[in-house]
């Protein structure tokens, strides 16, 4: 299954992981979140709930494009640059193309909606 992120007038497509944290994630679509940047590395936003992690690995270690959630804050997080292992830490999406719309520091408003919507 794919999602439609739609940032500064850009629309970018990202693949959805076959995890019960993706699924639970795309229950709450469509969203408008505030995604903060965190490190120089990230963005990151609240979620309106904790999303499910059973069966989920006890962490990952994110690539750039990788839409994953961090368990332990129960926030969403984009990773526009590597990083390394990351405990608490699942992957729930890859983005396809765009990540450079996420670069640098700010905030941004982006729209989280399912492709076949």
């Amino acid at each position: 299954m794919k999602i439609r992120i739609h940032v500064q007038r850009t629309q970018i497509t990202a693949t959805l992981e076959d995890n019960e944290t993706a699924n639970d994630f795309v229950s709450l679509l469509p969203l408008t979140l505030t995604l903060k940047d965190y490190s120089a590395t990230e963005k990151i936003s609240d979620l309106p709930k904790r999303l499910s992690t059973q069966g989920a690995p006890p962490g990952v270690e994110p690539s750039i494009g990788d839409i994953t959630y961090y368990a332990p804050w129960g926030n969403l997080a984009i990773f526009y640059k590597d990083f390394g292992y990351s405990p608490g830490l699942i992957k729930i999406a890859t983005i396809e193309s765009g990540i450079e719309a996420f670069q640098g520091r700010g905030s941004l408003k982006a729209t989280v909606a399912r492709a076949d919507s």
